[in-house]
């Protein structure tokens, strides 16, 4: 619903710069363009950007406790906040506005930090308790809603898009190399780490507290399978089917709630149908609008999913909108997507993801329900089914083999277990593209040595359970739905709301045994028989059809002279980052006639490159010169 920025002085002794913070604020307005404000209190500062969805003409922050001692800034939605009001009010609790966000000062002077366990929303928020002289940061628990955060000058400076940090005159810019290990290796970069050195992403779960000159951080949440030895016993799919049809109907209807039209996007597969289906079968006489995207040129057939949006649109008696995409569009708005994401990209749809939100804004819509979260939790990559036909093992293993469970056992505490990459194997390739002077430093900054994952949470576990959380950590929180879906709606003034993403779905769905996920080799399972009573057999039967767009070798192969300009080995070079001579020969390769890119499946290393060279100019890094 908005963005938040402040400067918090550690010691006290200094005080906030009014004209800073509204900078920052400013930097940011398109997360809130509706309203602002801005308060400064000796060394505590507080900017807010407001997009208007709940109470429109009361909700306005920050808000205040009843004695005035807390105080209270927070971006996002607290979905259950009319359970918790009730149970305020009844001890005693007042409220000034019906905006839902107003709970988290009550309940802090009611139940401390640790209120934040009754929570169901998508949140980042930043509270102060002048009595106690304690600032908290906290992130919802999947990290919808990013907050970052650094220290300069014995500050703590914080907002919702680190443009907003760049803009405190303490702030230096210099590149993350984790960050750029970590784009290339994972599915995208992984909180804390951001593209920026000592700008910190506040992980998925997790509070802040800054107090006595103490920085202290404090998970409240995890994603907690059971042990592979203590799976309960195995129901029948009635009972699954009932009780997600229940749990994923009130969160449907929580993420309805606003003031303002609210509609969905719609991709013809079988999540955002079924969040669409929902949608009307909670309203089922008002007809929602719907978006889609669509490519249509013949080079992107394969990419094109119409029909299926077509016919979910017919179902659904949406009022529906199709934008068309290809290359041109994808070099049109590929620096725009990279200013807002604020880092180096694996692939180009984040530029289709601007124009949809453009599309929903022009069509007078501030909220979008979408999918995602349901193939990180029911088994909607290709990997789980893999894992449940069991993976052939070598007879012999090879040196390189041997190598390779070595960091399977260091990563993920299984020498067995395969997630996205053979990492040894790559860790060549990588390596093969950087810089002398860059990979001289490679042992500081390698990825794969500082990887902050919680292999408790693996251990144990069953394998669907295993890539569910790493899908989870190192897919979902930080890319998926934080620098993809957050950050590409907000460019454009909408909120987007993920009912799948709801935390009393998530209790649930942990309990469901894998096999019941995964039937006969039939991905997410469960949730399709659920789907058919909702979705025609054509779309709850459709295989998972990864959403993807045009690539880098479609950008190269047609002369686009701005990207080859990017790619030309005097910048790469001058930029000192990457090996010219390994990029040039990728660019030859890329560039040929009967080359193509096996997207999502084949790894775009030029998109890496492209986009992160993108990311120098746009934010105006340093050249490396290590």
């Amino acid at each position: 619903m908005c963005g938040i920025t402040g400067i918090f002085n550690i010691s006290g002794a200094q005080p906030v710069q009014p004209e800073t913070l509204k900078s920052m604020a400013d930097a940011i307005n398109h997360r809130g363009p509706d309203d602002s404000s801005y308060i400064v209190h000796g060394d505590l500062g507080l900017g807010f950007k407001r997009l208007s969805i709940i109470d429109l003409a009361h909700g306005q922050q920050p808000f205040y406790s009843e004695d005035q001692s807390v105080v209270m800034i927070c971006n996002g939605e607290i979905y259950n906040y009319k359970e918790l009001r009730k149970e305020l009010v009844a001890k005693g609790y007042t409220f000034k506005t019906n905006c839902d966000v107003e709970v988290i000062v009550h309940l802090y002077a009611d139940q401390g930090i640790r209120f934040i366990d009754k929570l169901n929303g998508q949140f980042a928020f930043c509270l102060y308790d002048s009595k106690a002289r304690a600032l908290f940061l906290a992130r919802d628990h999947f990290g919808i809603c990013p907050l970052f955060y650094t220290v300069v000058n014995n500050s703590v400076v914080f907002a919702s898009e680190i443009k907003a940090i760049l803009k405190h005159p303490a702030v230096r810019r210099e590149v993350n190399l984790t960050a750029l290990d970590q784009i290339f290796s994972f599915p995208g970069i992984v909180s804390p780490t951001t593209f920026f050195k000592g700008v910190e992403n506040l992980k998925a779960g997790h509070f802040l507290k800054v107090q006595d000159g103490v920085i202290s951080k404090h998970e409240y949440w995890d994603l907690d399978y059971p042990q592979e030895a203590n799976h309960a016993e195995v129901k029948n799919d009635e009972y699954y089917i009932e009780q997600l049809e229940e749990l994923l109907l009130q969160s449907v209807k929580y993420r309805l709630n606003a003031d303002v039209p609210v509609g969905f996007y719609l991709s013809g597969g079988l999540d955002s149908s079924l969040v669409g289906a929902l949608m009307k079968k909670v309203n089922p006489d008002f007809q929602y609008k719907s978006f889609s995207i669509g490519y249509p040129s013949r080079e992107d057939a394969d990419l094109d999913e119409r029909k299926y949006q077509r016919m979910m649109a017919t179902h659904l008696n949406s009022l529906h909108t199709e934008i068309e995409f290809d290359w041109a569009n994808v070099a049109d708005r590929l620096k725009d997507a990279i200013y807002y994401s604020e880092g180096a990209l694996k692939e180009s749809y984040n530029t289709c993801s601007l124009a949809l939100s453009e599309t929903v804004r022009k069509h007078d819509v501030k909220v979008i329900l979408s999918g995602e979260g349901s193939d990180e939790f029911f088994g909607g990559y290709v990997g789980y089914r893999f894992d449940a036909q069991g993976r052939i093992k070598p007879d012999e293993k090879s040196i390189d083999d041997m190598l390779e469970d070595e960091l399977r056992e260091k990563l993920w505490g299984d020498p067995n277990f395969f997630y996205e990459s053979n990492y040894h194997e790559f860790r060549n390739t990588t390596q093969a593209l950087y810089s002398q002077g860059v990979n001289k430093a490679f042992p500081s900054f390698g990825c794969l040595d500082r990887l902050e994952i919680n292999r408790e949470r693996l251990n144990g576990r069953h394998s669907f359970h295993k890539r569910s959380y790493l899908d989870l950590k190192l897919r979902l929180s930080d890319h998926l739905i934080s620098d993809h879906a957050d950050r590409v709606n907000y460019a454009n003034s909408v909120e987007g709301r993920y009912p799948f993403l709801d935390i009393a779905v998530i209790d649930f769905v942990r309990t469901i045994p894998p096999q019941v996920k995964i039937k006969g080799l039939v991905e997410k399972y469960i949730l399709k028989q659920l789907a058919k009573k909702f979705l025609p057999l054509e779309i709850s039967n459709r295989q998972k059809f990864a959403w993807v767009a045009p690539g880098s070798n479609q950008l190269l192969k047609n002369k686009t002279e701005w990207v080859h300009d990017m790619l030309s080995p005097e910048r790469i070079k001058r930029q000192g980052y990457f090996n010219s001579e390994t990029i040039e020969r990728l660019k030859q390769k890329y560039q040929k006639d009967n080359f193509k890119l096996n997207l999502p499946y084949d790894s775009d290393i030029l998109m890496v490159v492209l986009t992160f060279n993108i990311f120098l100019e746009v934010f105006d890094m340093p050249d490396y010169n290590g």
